[in-house]
């Protein structure tokens, strides 16, 4: 191949891999096997070592990184990147409206856009006749820092950009950083290989565009929405900031599907409102909401104020994170024995609440974090999600600092605690028949929504039950009596009859709940589920041996061999019989092969009306389909209610089918679900 043939090829192989990385990040949407395009990535870079003076700036070898750097080089802004003023209520937000309002010269013409606020770093792309010229970080607003060899890294970032109609020379503005599960991924492997963990997302990300060598960068899981235009060289006249949207994303850049054009006050609180109820789903970090003027002359209008703009206002949500002291690591048991520990700390307002106990995971988690008692650390609550120590604040460790020490003894009835090698995990080594903590934690399971969905059966009761000598086993909540139940504490006549019916129906369950609220070691809800579809009935899944039990989906070694523990038990199997003694039954399961969903992915959005979203999820899992919780080109079908937001518009965007509520309790119903329970 001579250098003109070389040349074609390899403008033909950037294409191809430009359109590919498009599609699968930035859309979502692949179309070809990681191995092709690995085999096309690999002949380009075989190719570009053959004749390394045809090698481009927007060559999709160009992201992996180049050389260290010595050091970052300083950029002056065109156009400085200014901070954004911030309000925390409707008021705020209405005053705002009406500032706007009295510096335009048409206030009735006034409209705005909404989406989320990334809480991420705020990047500044140049381009020039398409291609990326630059990157730089906000800096102080007038200067940052060229990041561009970092930023080439990144693969949502278009190197090319796609379409036309684009300015010859323009900026854009973004936001790098890393979404929640990638996040997970790369601190559970740096954890496994030893290397230092991030500290929470905003920070993982700040310190992947800084680092000095570009193939570092390369390894972190960034990606990044693009939310404006910086500036122009004036060819491109677009009249609102949702035009300027719509152009980036068809240029190849990758924009927020949340971003929402409203007309007033109210529809700027709806929003704001219904994107803080999805903040716990949406993947990725958000502080609040963005919203600005939506006409761009009108953003010129109202100029700016101390380097502060006019037209845009920040709505800013609770925080996430917090710092304060820990006051002492207490240890709970788990109903399989597991010794949890807790932080107790100084109370902390953090996510809109006041937070008191922090999870620890495991010693493990306590070694990584070097945390003692006493020490200050910052801890993080995302929605209902239970607060978690991120990291100790080491230049506050005070000097009487205590070392955590695992206890040689259950806290609760005294049995050695045991930690195989294997595991992570430390366990009291007494059986649930042996430690109250176990009995009542299995208690609390077997009476979860989930499985028996026992109402009115809460933890406080459970425990005292328990702590009364009233209930031992599962079978011991069926021959409870109304009279028994009244002498417990906030007990009244009205609650032990209403305790009591609760018991009663929830007689009639379904083998796979049946399975699951027995609490054996690893059997999920799903893992219930097969078990119940695969052996059809209770009796000859408790006859199965291992070798059978491996032959149901996802069931492997580990599993199977708990199951087999689980029933090997004669104490186990008494309170399975003593339950179906007591009236407990369900209706034998036609065993099924092949399920109608089988091999579909489902994805729920939205608030559900006539069911909670636990209810659907079961439905789905048990006509088969596995219940996902991001939309993909992998999902098979979204069901959408009120208040769905980013995942809808991901569907939309994919073509994925979407039906409503109301179509989805009719589907069940073709399919045999009773949807009135």
């Amino acid at each position: 191949m001579d250098a003109k043939q070389a040349a074609k090829r390899l403008q033909a192989l950037r294409d191809e891999l430009n359109h590919h990385l498009y599609r699968y990040h930035v859309l979502d949407a692949p179309e070809i096997a990681d191995a092709e395009y690995d085999a096309l990535f690999d002949e380009l870079t075989a190719l570009e070592q053959q004749f390394p003076d045809l090698v481009t700036a927007d060559s999709p070898s160009q992201r992996v990184g180049g050389a260290p750097l010595g050091e970052f080089q300083q950029v002056t802004h065109e156009v400085a990147m200014l901070s954004l003023d911030k309000c925390t209520t409707s008021d705020e937000l209405q005053d705002w409206i009406v500032r706007c309002q009295g510096r335009l010269d048409q206030p009735d013409e006034l409209s705005f856009t909404c989406e989320p606020k990334i809480d991420g770093v705020a990047v500044a792309l140049l381009y020039e006749d398409g291609v990326l010229a630059r990157a730089a970080t906000r800096g102080d607003g007038q200067v940052g820092e060229d990041i561009t060899a970092n930023v080439r890294t990144v693969k949502s970032v278009p190197l090319r950009l796609t379409g036309s109609g684009y300015p010859a020379r323009f900026e854009v503005r973004g936001e790098v950083y890393i979404p929640q599960q990638d996040f997970e991924a790369y601190n559970h492997a740096a954890a496994e290989s030893g290397a230092k963990p991030m500290i929470n997302p905003r920070n993982g990300a700040a310190g992947s565009l800084r680092q000095l060598d570009p193939k570092i960068t390369a390894a972190r899981p960034l990606t990044m929405f693009c939310y404006s235009l910086g500036w122009s060289d004036g060819s491109w006249q677009p009249q609102t900031h949702v035009e300027v949207i719509q152009c980036l994303q068809e240029w190849g850049f990758r924009v927020n599907p949340l971003l929402s054009e409203v007309a007033d006050l109210e529809q700027c609180v709806t929003y704001v409102d219904d994107i803080l109820a999805q903040r716990a789903e949406l993947g990725y970090d958000i502080d609040g909401v963005v919203i600005k003027v939506n006409n761009l002359d009108q953003q010129q209008e109202l100029g700016t104020v101390t380097r502060k703009p006019r037209w845009a206002i920040a709505f800013k949500y609770p925080a996430e994170e917090a710092t304060t002291q820990i006051v002492n690591v207490e240890f709970q048991v788990g109903r399989t024995g597991a010794i949890t520990p807790v932080a107790r700390l100084k109370p902390v307002f953090v996510g809109g609440v006041t937070v008191s106990n922090a999870t620890l995971h495991n010693m493990d988690e306590i070694s990584r974090l070097d945390l003692r008692i006493g020490d200050w650390v910052m801890i993080r609550r995302a929605g209902d999600v239970i607060p978690q120590v991120v990291s100790v604040i080491d230049s506050k460790r005070p000097a009487d600092a205590e070392l955590v020490q695992l206890p040689t003894r259950c806290p609760s009835c005294n049995s050695p605690i045991v930690r195989p090698n294997d595991e992570a995990v430390a366990r009291c080594s007494a059986s649930h028949n042996v430690c109250p903590a176990q009995r009542k934690e299995g208690l609390k399971h077997f009476a979860s929504r989930l499985a028996m969905d026992i109402d009115g059966l809460g933890d406080k009761l459970v425990e005292q039950l328990v702590d009364h000598g009233l209930v031992e086993t599962a079978a011991d909540l069926y021959r409870l009596q109304a009279d028994t139940l009244i002498t417990m504490e906030r007990m009244g006549q009205k609650s032990a009859d209403n305790l009591i019916a609760a018991l009663e129906r929830s007689k009639s369950t379904t083998l796979a709940r049946f399975i699951y609220a027995l609490g054996i070691r690893e059997v999920g809800e799903a893992t219930a589920t097969g078990l119940a579809n695969h052996f059809g009935a209770m009796e000859t899944l408790q006859n199965a041996d291992a070798e059978q039990l491996e032959a149901v989906e996802d069931v492997g070694p580990v599993v199977a061999s708990r199951i087999v523990e689980f029933f090997a038990d004669t104490q186990n199997v008494a309170v399975v019989t003593q339950l179906v003694a007591l009236g407990v039954q369900w209706p034998d399961v036609a065993i099924k092969r092949e399920q109608p969903l089988s091999g579909q992915t489902w994805v729920l959005t939205g608030t559900l009306e006539q069911m909670n979203r636990n209810q659907a999820k079961a439905h789905l899992v048990d006509l088969g389909a596995k219940v996902a919780g991001s939309v993909s080109a992998k999902t098979t079908q979204v069901v959408a209610g009120p208040g769905a937001g980013s995942k809808l518009a991901k569907a939309t965007e994919l073509k994925i089918p979407v039906m409503d509520e109301a179509a989805f309790l009719e589907y069940l119903q073709q399919h045999g679900i009773d949807t009135s329970q």
